[in-house]
């Protein structure tokens, strides 16, 4: 893996947005806050950019940042229908891991978890990156020993990851109540580098960044059709007008779908909601997340002091983006179970997002039958912890034509020639 974790490039000091720091804020004070810049500019589209990104979300304008940074690319127009980061970037619950089962995944992942380690240095925005540490409890003999084999697997991938008895979990989250009604607690798999981080500042942050090389960011911007010749696309349509380009990129999660319709493929996906929902600030109890797979519920607590709430997606095809009482219900009182003390708290809000799943829950970054589309979707629950490590593979697929180590084992050739990469044991409660 040491070949895919180089760092990028410093951006040349006349690309750098106005930067961020400690005698800004205090210059600013002084002039009442008036010389604020805005953080990104909202232009007009022009008539035709080198690459099209459709999607603003995280992973949209990761790939348009990494597309600037490191291949010199900056002729790029980021379409968004709705506002910027309005998607599943701002509807996630923020978790950030490695320890994934297969090679592709990890090393796609421990990419993505290295970016963000150093990510508010790069873009000289603070993302709050917390690596706070992540458990997965084993509450079962079967989870037990998939845990272990990961465990294993992440130690040959170099992943830093391991098993901690009961006794260790206790220690690292004294709320938790080991023996359980009915799955004791057996151990965890424990990931020290895991965390979490802000999920609107990182498309911010990234926005900040593209809007500084020149890239337009353009919000409200809804793409109606996709137009080709000779098999090679040559524009967009757009609730703004016409747009050419020579590559167009599709990064919508949950839409791609809709989009690859109207470019004349299809991808082998399914659109689902998952919900989550946050409490009533309580004062710290717990400094790590937690994922209890076999009860179906994860928690960690926000830097608000909210219990971050969520569970696995709801059991039929849909595009809700809201929340529902009978998710509550099943979350909350799996959760009770491992963690009685949230049975006294009261519930502040709930929402959903739209993931896409494809058959063996791994993603796809590829090239399409049309020539010069590619296509970015397919994270499902995941795709949060994956943005930097996925901007930075798919800007490379989009900027050379061919898929670079990260990514050459997610194309979408692998449904048909049956290379699938399961992570739907290792993705745990759809994580």
């Amino acid at each position: 893996m040491s070949d895919t974790t180089a760092k990028p490039p410093a951006l040349p000091r006349a690309s750098r947005p106005r930067r961020y720091s400690v005698f800004a804020i205090a210059r600013e004070a002084m002039r009442l806050h008036s010389g604020w810049q805005r953080a990104w500019a909202s232009p007009e589209p022009r008539r035709r950019y080198k690459i099209v990104i459709v999607g603003a979300g995280g992973h949209g304008l990761a790939t348009a940042y990494y597309l600037g940074r490191n291949h010199g690319v900056t002729d790029i127009a980021v379409l968004e229908k709705g506002w910027l980061g309005g998607g599943n970037t701002g509807r996630n619950t923020t978790i950030i891991r490695s320890n994934y089962l297969q090679d592709p995944s990890a090393a796609i992942y421990d990419k993505s978890l290295s970016l963000y380690e150093t990510l508010s240095q790069d873009l000289n925005y603070n993302v709050m990156f917390s690596p706070r540490g992540l458990i997965m409890l084993a509450q079962t003999e079967h989870e037990v020993r998939g845990y272990k084999r990961t465990a294993h697997a992440n130690h040959l991938q170099g992943v830093s990851t391991e098993w901690i008895e009961p006794e260790r979990v206790k220690k690292l989250v004294p709320i938790i109540n080991l023996a359980g009604p009915r799955y004791p607690v057996l151990g965890g798999l424990y990931q020290q580098r895991g965390g979490t981080a802000r999920h609107d500042a990182v498309a911010w942050g990234y926005a900040r960044a593209c809007s500084a090389m020149g890239m337009h960011i353009i919000e409200k911007c809804e793409v109606t059709g996709i137009e080709s010749a000779g098999g090679q696309v040559t524009q967009v349509n757009t609730t703004r007008g016409d747009i050419g380009c020579e590559k167009l990129v599709l990064v919508a999660a949950g839409h791609s779908t809709v989009l690859a319709d109207m470019a004349g493929f299809r991808l082998p996906i399914e659109s689902v909601a998952l919900q989550a929902l946050v409490s009533e600030p309580i004062k710290p109890c717990m400094d790590v997340v937690v994922m209890a797979n076999t009860v179906h519920g994860y928690m960690s607590q926000s830097d608000k002091g909210e219990m971050v709430i969520g569970g696995g997606t709801d059991g039929s095809i849909n595009y809700t983006q809201r929340g529902s009482w009978h998710h509550i219900e099943e979350t909350v009182r799996a959760l009770v179970e491992t963690f009685p003390m949230i049975s006294r708290l009261k519930m502040l809000r709930q929402w959903g997002g739209i993931v896409d799943m494809t058959g063996d829950r791994s993603p796809i970054m590829s090239g399409t039958p049309v020539g010069n589309i590619f296509v970015n979707c397919g994270w499902g629950t995941g795709g949060f912890k994956a943005i930097p490590g996925s901007g930075w593979a798919m800007a490379e697929l989009v900027a050379k034509g061919e898929p670079g180590p990260l990514a050459a084992d997610f194309g979408l050739g692998r449904f048909r020639e049956g290379r699938f990469i399961d992570e739907s044991v290792a993705a745990g409660v759809a994580h």
